[in-house]
């Protein structure tokens, strides 16, 4: 754990959810877990609050009043989340500091799912905002805690909230819509109610420490799970899709710098604005493998674009994103150029801890979904972008966890094969 404290980053995150979903008390114990590995924890309050228990009511307002109420909304989130960003850069400059967690209240995108998407879109345009900036590049990780109402109803009440007073049906209403303005966010992760609520929490705590890259050995111990489909095509028309999200996504495998190290970039964009990931990915002393993302500019992608492995293919997909069920889903659609065992292939991913006829049921029931291929290396995205044959090459990898005996499973030479190369 010491080696994870010594992490000197900032992490901005957005809590958001419907009524009743856990969001206050999951933000009091993400902070304190946190606290208590030695990072420092800013909060940012939720602006709409403040301004709506100052009197305002949203149901009194016309709609050229309640958009210029969004739009003067959104400037007061971004003044309070860029006021608390500069302290977080400030703080890890310390000598002794660790990292510095962001936790956002809401964020910019829950600011839009009371309008209308054109109203939505021409308040963008009209400030010189864009969607990839204000939702995927500035923050790290969002996490929408499903409200009671749907699916714990017996627990939903609005008791205790000043500026709440919806009853279940409406509760289910807001809370599709607040998870529905983040759908495409490259790190957005649903906590159901398939647990009890203490479970909950930990699976939200889990989350984000899994995605910030730090161990926390059995103390948040779930059941979730990244699931993984081969869908067969032609896909249905959009009109059978829930509300989604379409991307053109980029992936690249770098040389790496050690046998059992992986490095790879990603290019994910739409309507001409791109966010820049850059992934390093490393065997743990407890034998499971670390990811560490980090964000990066078009100028430096570019720059390590000359360090990508000739023995890859670019791995050019469209990923359209859409929730089904409280469930996220995305759909990796790949395209040309690629090898020819990529040709047409659609594979179909989320993270639940559902089993069995749980599970069946909460699938795109529109989709012609073949078979479950999660672990199965014929579908792994490093094994997919080889150029070599498969029959031909000592680079496939048969394994796609990382297990201590790594060296029963792949030669010696291509150990860094041998990790989860299903990456995002």
């Amino acid at each position: 754990m010491e080696k994870n404290q010594e992490i000197k980053k900032v992490y901005m995150m957005v809590l958001t959810g419907g009524p009743c979903g856990g969001k206050t008390t999951g933000q009091a114990r993400l902070s304190t877990f946190f606290e208590n590995l030695g990072w420092k924890v800013f909060r940012v309050p939720e602006a709409a609050s403040v301004l709506l228990s100052g009197g305002i009511k949203f149901s009194e307002l016309t709609r050229k009043e309640a958009l210029k109420f969004q739009e003067n909304l959104v400037k007061t989130m971004l003044t309070l989340e860029n006021t608390y960003y500069e302290l977080a850069k400030g703080h890890i400059r310390k000598e002794n500091a660790r990292g510095c967690l962001i936790i956002c209240d809401r964020g910019i995108m829950d600011a839009g799912a009371y309008i209308s998407v054109d109203d939505w879109e021409k308040l963008l345009t009209a400030n010189g905002w864009n969607t990839i900036e204000m939702r995927d590049n500035r923050y790290n990780q969002i996490i929408h805690m499903v409200s009671a109402a749907n699916g714990a109803e017996d627990f939903y009440s609005v008791e205790g909230h000043s500026c709440r007073s919806e009853g279940v049906s409406l509760a289910r209403d807001l809370d599709y819509k607040a998870a529905a303005a983040w759908v495409g966010h490259p790190y957005f992760d649903v906590i159901d109610n398939s647990t009890d609520f203490e479970t909950k929490i930990k699976r939200m705590i889990s989350s984000v420490c899994q995605k910030v890259g730090i161990d926390t050995g059995d103390r948040l111990l779930t059941t979730s799970k990244k699931l993984k489909f081969h869908v067969l095509g032609p896909l249905p028309p959009d009109s059978a899709f829930p509300a989604f999200q379409d991307f053109n996504v980029e992936h690249d495998y770098l040389l790496s710098t050690g046998s059992r190290v992986q490095a790879r970039l990603r290019k994910r964009g739409q309507k001409g604005h791109w966010s820049y990931i850059h992934t390093i990915r490393r065997p743990h002393p407890n034998g499971q493998y670390v990811e560490v993302k980090t964000q990066m500019t078009a100028r430096d992608y570019n720059n390590l674009l000359a360090q990508a492995d000739a023995s890859h293919f670019k791995i050019i997909k469209t990923r359209r994103c859409f929730l089904v069920n409280n469930q996220y889903f995305q759909l990796d659609i790949y395209k040309e150029p690629c090898h020819t065992r990529c040709l047409g292939l659609i594979l179909l991913e989320t993270y639940t801890s559902l089993e069995g006829k749980a599970l069946e049921e909460c699938l795109p029931k529109f989709l012609n979904i073949k078979k479950e291929v999660t672990g199965d290396p014929h579908y792994s995205m490093f094994n997919l972008s080889l150029r070599e044959e498969w029959d031909s090459t000592q680079k496939f990898c048969r394994s796609l966890h990382g297990k201590k005996n790594i060296n029963n499973v792949c030669s010696a030479t291509n150990q860094d094969a041998c990790n989860d190369h299903q990456g995002k």
